[in-house]
């Protein structure tokens, strides 16, 4: 069951710098909007054992001179509703404002579960001003400091208390693929899903008590049988006026969360963009196989090899550097190689539970490594012995014995999956090369 914990607040009281702290790294997805460029930022958390996408929102503002305060209080509004759990972020710095009362009383009427965050705890003197924050109704705040990372470990482990348990019933349903359909708005996702389901419904199936945010659909025709991830179509009629592009962004977690592949549909007649490449990102970040779809060919003029060449080209150089991934040009409409994106989602799904034999992956891989060992630091040399790969394991594992694992750098890792792709058919999906101590 995918898990989403969203944090909101008015401006300046260290949103985004919490987000950096708790998923330990900087993500910022760019997106020019009106001639504005907006960061949106989403990343995974993992503690203790569990893990959940976190989704950092702009600050809450009324009454400013900002002429995008509608789009901002927008995407918080749809933070808020798509949100298992809610982290209030207010600055005890300053105390309760009038922003702060707004805001909680848009959470309070929410009914999601709540925490509230003193963030700027940054010395123990600024603790005094804390229990101000009991007047908006939230319940005990927690005391933080974004910055330094004080308390920090006691908030993840209340937003741990409060996540939803995950659903047994989706757990049943592992054994059988689940293959997401993403992308921008517009891109045809819609389209490609009519596609798939317009022949014999009485095929396609809905299955009872699965989560709210992504639809599963039995698809079991033409020799296939997998879950159709589906997350296209579902906007409520009064969300019309919604920012489209961050909904997107939001449903897309969810999708791609709780498939074992992604099918990403990029529109041919407007190529590449930033929103694309931040669903690859997405999909990228967790683990997921991929297979991209070129849809509206059909609109496309330039049919030629150089084009389809250039496309190719374009898009790998923009997702680089994990490029072995398949791509498809078809369209939804006229039902153009659709099925190939079937055939071809399936096999990248067999491709994540391939396993290699121990003895095979060594004479092969031993055989590569002396032909280019792993470059000597301060006068020692790496020797990597042993390889062989994990059983078990959510995408294909490759564990490398050696003498210093500490020393080998991230181009010798990939220097060692790119000879595992060549000996071995593992597009579409990603693979973890890890180093351990002999």
């Amino acid at each position: 069951m995918s898990q989403l914990v969203a944090i909101v607040g008015r401006p300046n009281v260290g949103k985004s710098t919490l987000f950096n702290r708790l998923t330990r790294s900087r993500t910022a997805i760019v997106d020019d909007t009106a001639g504005t460029t907006r960061d949106r930022q989403y990343g995974r958390v993992d503690w203790n054992g569990r893990d959940f996408s976190i989704v950092d929102t702009g600050g809450w503002v009324v009454n400013s001179d900002d002429i995008f305060e509608s789009e901002i209080n927008k995407q918080v509004h749809l933070a808020i509703e798509q949100a298992d759990v809610i982290l209030f972020v207010v600055d005890a710095m300053n105390g309760v404002t009038d922003l702060d009362d707004h805001v909680a009383e848009i959470l309070r009427k929410s009914r999601k579960p709540v925490i509230l965050v003193a963030n700027k705890v940054d010395s123990s003197d600024w603790l005094y001003n804390v229990p101000e924050f009991y007047s908006l109704g939230l319940g005990e705040p927690y005391p933080v400091s974004a910055v330094n990372g004080f308390g920090t470990g006691d908030l993840l482990d209340e937003v741990v208390k409060k996540l939803p348990e995950t659903d047994k019933e989706e757990e049943e349903l592992d054994d059988i693929p689940k293959f997401a359909i993403v992308g921008r708005p517009n891109a045809g996702k819609s389209s490609i899903v009519n596609a798939f389901i317009s022949e014999e419904r009485n095929i396609v199936t809905d299955i009872a008590g699965t989560t709210r945010d992504s639809i599963y659909t039995r698809y079991d025709k033409f020799g296939f049988d997998f879950y159709l991830v589906d997350t296209a179509g579902i906007r409520k009629k009064n969300k019309v006026n919604e920012d489209i592009e961050y909904y997107s962004v939001i449903r897309s977690i969810r999708a791609i969360e709780a498939a074992d592949v992604c099918i990403l549909m990029i529109d041919a007649t407007r190529g590449i963009e930033s929103q694309d490449v931040s669903i690859f990102s997405l999909i990228q970040r967790n683990k997921k196989g991929l297979v991209v779809c070129v849809n509206k060919w059909d609109l496309v003029k330039d049919k030629s090899e150089v084009a389809i060449k250039y496309f190719r080209d374009t898009i790998r150089n923009r997702f680089a550097p994990f490029t072995d991934f398949p791509i498809i040009f078809g369209s939804a409409l006229t039902k153009q190689r659709i099925y190939k994106v079937l055939e071809t989602a399936v096999e990248v799904y067999k491709n994540r539970k391939k396993t290699i034999p121990t003895s095979q992956l060594n004479t092969v891989m031993l055989d590569a490594i002396a032909a280019y060992p792993p470059p000597a630091n301060k006068g020692k040399y790496v020797k990597i012995k042993y390889v062989t790969m994990l059983k078990g394991a959510p995408v294909p594992t490759f564990i490398f014995f050696c003498n210093l694992p500490q020393w080998v750098k991230e181009p010798y890792r990939r220097y060692l999956e790119n000879k595992i792709r060549e000996n071995w058919d593992f597009s579409g999906t990603p693979i973890n090369v890890y180093m351990r101590e002999k």
